[in-house]
């Protein structure tokens, strides 16, 4: 190489290593390093910079082959080594390679912690951590404005780890540092307290460094105190950002303040970043628990990029708005569009599939879990297991629920209630006493569940004695759901007296649901006498209450005074009130058939009625005699059985059974009580045609098989 061509050389490489960032690929990058190395100018500090190059285009394996070439590497090399194993995500090899630089003797500078403190909170490693800010203080770097930002990040992240921090012990060692009677009165043991005071030592604050402390506190649920940071954010002139307002927007969801939300909503459309996708999705969410559902929808329109975030928001909006037809609808947008559907996304959506108890499009859902590798999900297999429960498929949630392997809170409610549903009374108590065994404390739902699995079989000693030690054992207080579940407790035993004292002495104010708990079971024991006094109560806190109305209506009709029915009836008619008509639905290949009680347009009439005549005299042989009791219409007695000829629930078992297999299971489900004399009439139906027949009423799950009933007629 001749000498002007040798000193070319070394005026490109002085070049390049002034503007590394010129260098743009592989290729590049391995010239340079070929140009030191025949210019013999591979100096550590050369080294180091071309180490810097390979791991900016994150070329680690080049990096190390020329780390390893160095006996005693530089501050840089290290910087380098570490910064791209953290972003490669080897987090333990950055970590070790940290350890190794200070066994060599090198002190690591402000460059290198922003890497080693990722680490930590990715490997969730608290202690590590702890131990590298202690170092951080030591070194005097505490004052570096992303050595902080990373510290911040990792309290924020790893607050919820389950040991308590011991960041206090860290403040103690800083040098000239005078903190106020507040920080000296208060140890830090809380991810919170440790980000806050980190943030509250940095000398320099940029957007990184707001946003964090103000997700912290919104996500610790310190609703105010992330809201006084935006506003001191504001008079520090730091502009609110995109992740910002992601953070602060499901506040107002959670206070359901839409007034303050819309105002967020407005700056984003004025900064132009209204469809950044992050908004977009904390809007929807916003949107929706607010019940301004539509708004949702609006936003997500107008989105340029859809997500599986934004895409969950809206399914979770529609689920939580009871619009689950909607719910499934978007979630197979969602899937048609190509975007791959996550955890959340399938928690959001299988309980649109329970309240609709579509089991066929619960089972694809199911399908759509397994193929994607979320079977192990705690979440997904709590929402399964729920599914299935409230879809009649008892077995399948139990299934799940004991190949999990882990159970939390949720899922074990979720197991107790879906006996209790079915009327394994016994089995969800026992499960209840499992989960205590298993360290698990019950919450208020899980009481919800045992009292009701308690309700459905009679245990009233057993009930008392959970409602007791909800106050006395775990310390909670009795809600609304607890005394209604007692109530409805002692009103199926007959104890309508003791119910009704209850509900009177109750700690809280006794609401119209609580009491129709009570009137229901009047209706049950016919005591028109405790019906008419407890129906008083409840329209005197709710007197366009429709189901008291109509369960009058019909205690009055059983007991033949018909100018008291129709009384009431005309009461309801002048306030605009109209019964909600019985109606029962049932799956056959992917769609739901809907019957409503004395409606004969289905196509498959004629087919029904040929089924039920000809089943009608099989049963009337076996021992079969209408209950014309229920009937509300002042008509004889052949009409009154036309009449219950015709209830909903009947049409549709009778359409189940016509079109499938014989052997297959029935389910229909149906939008109130199943009647006393319906009960009977399956139960003969199941016998005669060897079939189960699984009826979901509003109270709980009726299964048939041969002649007689999982309720063992107590319901």
């Amino acid at each position: 190489m001749s000498s002007s061509s040798s000193s070319s050389s070394k005026a490109l490489i002085k070049t390049l290593i002034k503007n590394p960032t010129r260098i743009r690929s592989k290729h590049q990058a391995k010239q340079l390093h070929a140009q030191f190395l025949r210019t013999q100018s591979l100096s550590h500090t050369s080294a180091s910079v071309v180490i810097s190059i390979y791991t900016n285009l994150k070329l680690l394996h080049e990096a190390l082959l020329l780390f390893h070439t160095l006996e005693s590497p530089p501050v840089l090399a290290w910087k380098s080594v570490i910064r791209c194993f953290t972003d490669q995500s080897l987090f333990s090899r950055a970590l070790s390679s940290f350890v190794d630089m200070r066994a060599s003797g090198r002190c690591p500078d402000h460059n290198v912690f922003p890497s080693v403190l990722k680490s930590c909170t990715m490997m969730s490693d608290l202690r590590l951590g702890e131990s590298v800010h202690g170092y951080v203080v030591r070194l005097g770097l505490d004052c570096d404005l992303y050595t902080c930002n990373a510290l911040m990040n990792m309290y924020a992240k790893l607050q919820g780890m389950g040991s308590r921090i011991s960041a206090g012990k860290v403040f103690d060692e800083m040098p000239q540092r005078i903190l106020d009677g507040e920080t000296m009165s208060n140890a830090l043991s809380s991810g919170i307290d440790s980000v806050r005071k980190v943030f509250e030592l940095m000398p320099r604050k940029d957007v990184v460094s707001w946003n964090t402390i103000i997700a912290g506190y919104a996500q610790s649920g310190m609703y105010e105190d992330a809201l006084r940071m935006v506003r001191e954010m504001g008079n520090e002139d730091i502009k609110p950002d995109a992740f910002t307002l992601s953070s602060v927007l499901p506040i107002f969801s959670e206070y359901v303040d839409v007034k303050r939300g819309k105002e967020i909503h407005g700056y984003v459309i004025r900064k132009g970043i209204d469809a950044d996708v992050y908004i977009g999705s904390s809007l929807v969410d916003m949107y929706a628990k607010s019940a301004r559902i539509e708004d949702s929808e609006r936003v997500f329109s107008h989105l340029l990029r859809r997500d599986s975030i934004s895409y969950n928001s809206l399914v979770a909006g529609y689920v939580q708005n009871g619009r689950y037809n909607e719910a499934l609808k978007l979630f197979r947008q969602m899937v048609t569009v190509k975007v791959r559907p996550g955890p959340v996304a399938f928690s959001s959506v299988l309980p649109a599939c329970a309240h609709l108890s579509t089991l066929h499009l619960g089972k694809q859902l199911h399908g759509y879990v397994l193929r994607g590798g979320y079977s192990d999900n705690i979440f997904i297999d709590s929402a399964l297991v729920d599914m299935y429960s409230k879809c009649g498929s008892i077995k399948a949630a139990r299934k799940i629920f004991d190949r999990m392997n882990v159970h939390d809170e949720v899922s074990w409610t979720a197991i107790i209630m879906g006996h209790a549903l079915h009327g394994h009374g016994h089995e969800a108590v026992s499960l209840f006493e499992e989960m205590k065994l298993q360290g698990v404390k019950p919450n208020h739902v899980a009481f919800v569940a045992v009292l009701t699995a308690c309700s459905h079989v009679g245990l009233v000693d057993e009930a008392w004695g959970y409602f007791n030690s909800m106050t006395e054992v775990y310390g909670l207080n009795q809600e609304l759901e607890h005394y209604a579940a007692v109530a409805d407790l002692l009103g199926r035993a007959g104890k309508l007296e003791e119910a009704y004292d209850f509900i009177s002495n109750m700690r809280v104010e006794p609401t119209g649901s609580v009491w129709s708990t009570l009137l229901s079971s009047c209706s049950v024991h016919k005591n028109l006498e405790l019906a008419e006094k407890v129906a008083e109560k409840i329209f005197a806190v709710d007197s366009e209450n429709m189901g008291a109305c109509v369960l009058m209506c019909n205690m009055y009709a059983s007991n033949g005074r018909w100018k008291e029915m129709a009384k009431l009836r005309l009461r309801m008619k002048k306030l605009g009130m109209r019964k909600k008509p019985a109606c029962s639905w049932i799956e056959f290949k992917d769609k739901t058939h809907g019957f409503i009680s004395g409606d004969r347009s289905h196509s498959s009439m004629e087919r029904i009625n040929e089924f039920l005549e000809a089943v009608m005299e099989q049963m009337e042989k076996e021992g079969y005699v209408a209950d014309t009791s229920g009937v509300l219409h002042d008509v004889d007695e052949e009409h009154k059985r036309e009449l219950l000829f015709g209830h909903s629930e009947r049409l549709a078992v009778a359409f189940g059974i016509i079109n499938t297999e014989p052997g297959t299971t029935i389910r229909v489900t149906k939008n109130i009580r199943i009647c006393r004399d319906c009960h009977v009439a399956i139960k003969f139906i199941s016998k005669i045609t060897e079939r189960e027949i699984i009826v979901r009423d509003n109270s709980r799950f009726h299964h048939f098989n041969r002649g007689s009933c999982s309720c063992g007629d107590y319901w």
